[in-house]
């Protein structure tokens, strides 16, 4: 991932003030952290993704709350015969935002489309040549070279052509990555010599425009009033008020300085839940914690050393110290509500005195020093890193290990176990467009080392079921391919997966229809604040 360093700069609509942000029709969201930008593309992290999310739509997107996907930017499409060409046509009368330095002067078209992912196919169309990026979700999906190419037949229709077959391609295209930005815009950067705006002074076509950015203070947009869908504006100012503790965030909730946020500590649910002000919404979660090993450091690239560091994981403490009532033990690289899961697979059991034998067989020396990667943040899948690493430090400690815990800004954090810096790491996921490959080939596959593999496992034999199952259209003959993969990759153990959490989100009796998503997205079109 690319990371344009925001500093303490101000982004947007000059500095940002200390005014009053609870009033009747403005709605604060407590977050969790600050976006390391606002092209949605360049990120995979949902503290991007959620303050990108007022700004933009794609072609199309998944209804609020569930997974299935209804038309947005495009009217209806059609897909051909072969599965290899989709039809998209688009909605008239569309119109992108304004800032200070740019006002559209036409409605959005197919252009527009066609940018947005020619930018992401071609490394020298212009927009890329002058502000070069990397687009870790694109690439990791294999859409780099699934898509042959994007044409417009009019203005109002484009054409995408397949090289092959691609089961989940319409579910990809309603993931932020695919947020449909403004050709128009991009244009008037390039000519006043600014293209990396586009990341900090973001255009869309969405509900919400943005108006400023301070990072670790704020995010302010206001109600976008010539939305295409006006009864999903309901509120005349949204602001984003980052916050890392949970604690913080729990308390400006319960003063009503905020009305939503998010990743409660488990110990906190039992009073939010008694709170008559508060609604806790809960939803299981379509989410994994788990442990990566850096496959190509050594001593994690011998399968045995990896095996030992697994059994040696004591899950059940974990969980109970760290998720408490809202985890769930997890085995497999996927959550049991994701369909093609492979409920035969078994945990080997817990045995550090086997896994000290399989380090000695493995020649690792008593005393081999290794760094343990903990997020600084919460999420869904992790709620506490800092005591998860503490208890593995302990658990590894055990097998002769000297196990140091290293931590970094999150956007940092992600950059930097992209290159594989780390030696084994805590991460996650939040499945995205509920289809198997969003994990299987979003997170494990050859293709995602360099964006979401943080194992930098390659395997060829995984691959090939792994790829082999995204051509197929027929559900049952994917599932069978899908758990030959989930076999194979438990055999070869390039991650522990550790738990499945329980979401609950705290939000003021005051908001209404808020959904929690179960791709862990906090969108506020169609939400209501008395």
């Amino acid at each position: 991932m690319r990371q344009t360093p925001l500093c303490s700069v101000v982004l947007g609509l000059g500095l940002l003030t200390q005014a009053p942000i609870s009033q009747a029709n403005n709605l604060v969201f407590c977050s969790e952290g600050s976006p390391a930008g606002f092209d949605t593309a360049q990120y995979t992290s949902a503290t991007d993704n959620d303050a990108a999310e007022p700004i933009y739509n794609r072609l199309v997107e998944f209804e609020r709350g569930a997974t299935a996907v209804q038309p947005a930017l495009a009217e209806k499409w059609q897909v051909s015969a072969d599965g290899l060409q989709y039809t998209f046509h688009l909605r008239p009368g569309v119109k992108f935002h304004s800032n200070q330095t740019f006002t559209p002067t036409r409605d959005f078209n197919a252009d527009d489309v066609l940018f947005t992912f020619q930018r992401m196919l071609d490394k020298q169309q212009p927009l890329r040549k002058a502000y070069p990026t990397e687009f870790p979700y694109f690439v990791s999906m294999g859409l780099d070279k699934t898509i042959a190419k994007v044409e417009k037949t009019d203005p109002m229709t484009v054409v995408f052509t397949l090289n092959n077959v691609d089961a989940a391609f319409i579910q990809n295209l309603a993931m932020s990555f695919a947020a449909i930005l403004s050709a128009e815009y991009a244009d008037h950067l390039l000519a006043a010599g600014k293209p990396s705006d586009i990341n900090q002074k973001p255009i869309g076509t969405g509900p919400f425009v943005f108006q400023r950015y301070q990072k670790d203070s704020q995010i302010r947009y206001k109600g976008n009033q010539d939305y295409w869908k006006p009864e999903d504006v309901k509120i005349d100012n949204l602001i984003f008020s980052i916050n890392i503790d949970p604690s913080v965030r729990i308390q400006k909730l319960r003063r009503n300085e905020c009305q939503v946020t998010l990743h409660p500590r488990p110990a906190d649910l039992p009073k939010l839940k008694t709170d008559k002000q508060l609604q806790v919404l809960s939803k299981p979660g379509f989410n994994l914690g788990y442990i990566a090993y850096n496959t190509r450091h050594a001593p994690f690239d011998q399968l045995q050393v990896r095996q030992a560091m697994d059994m040696a994981v004591n899950k059940p403490a974990i969980i109970q110290a760290v998720y408490q009532d809202a985890g769930q033990l997890a085995v497999n690289a996927m959550p049991p509500t994701q369909w093609s899961y492979d409920d035969t697979l078994k945990d080997q059991p817990y045995d550090p005195e086997k896994a000290k034998a399989l380090l000695k067989q493995a020649g690792v020396k008593e005393g081999t020093e290794i760094t343990l990667w903990a997020m600084p943040v919460q999420r869904p899948y992790n709620p506490n890193a800092k005591l998860m690493a503490e208890m593995l430090q302990a658990d590894w400690s055990k097998l002769g290990f000297k196990v140091r815990i290293v931590s970094y800004e999150w956007g940092e954090y992600l950059k930097r176990m992209k290159s594989g810096e780390h030696d084994i790491a805590l991460i996650g996921w939040t499945g995205d467009n509920g289809d198997p490959d969003n994990w299987l080939g979003t997170l494990y596959s050859c293709g995602a080392i360099g964006s979401n593999n943080y194992s930098l496992w390659c395997d060829q034999q995984y691959d090939q079921l792994v790829q082999q199952a995204k051509q197929v259209t027929d559900r049952e003959q994917r599932s069978a391919l899908y758990q030959q993969a989930q076999q194979r990759l438990k055999q070869q153990v390039p991650i522990t997966p550790v738990a499945h959490s329980t979401v609950n989100q705290p939000i003021s009796a005051r908001v209404h229809d808020f959904k929690v998503s179960p791709f862990g997205r906090n969108a506020f079109s169609g939400v209501s604040v008395d």
